[in-house]
């Protein structure tokens, strides 16, 4: 259609704080009259990230096939929670209610319904074990480092029968993997 058409791309990178940014342009110089047409976009590296996870979303844990009641052979503790171990982990030393531990954990209703997930998200998550809900601080004390674990938390420790709005209700099962003990 045009006679004389040259095209360049030009592609800049540069990088602002942590973030790596290019600059794209395809520029139509229409040699005819030398009127340019140029087209921009920016990508920022953590949307390029995003994209590429969106992709590769880690799929949602199957439910357990025990989400609706602990098996006889569970664990049991005083206050109620049931546990069995799924992964046995490495060493002997437990978390205190006042340390920091790094978790991978899916949480389900007992009618087997997904509400949070670690795994799902791709990111281990950190916090202090006394700052959860009371079922987690008790429930996480009994694993060490490396030790994959099912937990069912009775509502009186979890969020109970009337939760806040968003909260789920009753009795709720999780199972935590507890990567590191950060202290």
């Amino acid at each position: 259609m045009f006679s004389g058409v040259a095209m360049q791309r030009l592609d800049i990178r540069t990088q602002r704080g942590d973030s790596h940014l290019w600059l794209t342009a395809l520029g139509l110089s229409l040699l005819a009259n030398t009127a340019l047409v140029a087209t921009v976009g920016f990508v920022t590296m953590k949307s390029l990230r995003l994209r590429e996870k969106s992709a590769q979303a880690p799929k949602p844990p199957a439910v357990p096939e025990d989400v609706a009641a602990a098996p006889e052979s569970a664990e049991k503790t005083a206050s109620g929670i049931a546990s069995r171990v799924l992964t046995k982990g490495i060493g002997t030393v437990h978390p205190k209610a006042t340390d920091q531990v790094k978790v991978h954990y899916s949480g389900w209703t007992t009618d087997g319904k997904i509400f949070d997930s670690s795994v799902m998200r791709d990111e281990p998550i950190v916090f202090p074990l006394n700052q959860v809900i009371p079922g987690w601080t008790e429930g996480v004390q009994l694993m060490v480092e490396g030790e994959k674990r099912r937990l069912w938390i009775p509502a009186k420790l979890a969020y109970g029968e009337s939760p806040p709005p968003g909260a789920p209700a009753g009795t709720l099962v999780f199972d935590v993997e507890l990567i590191q003990i950060v202290k």
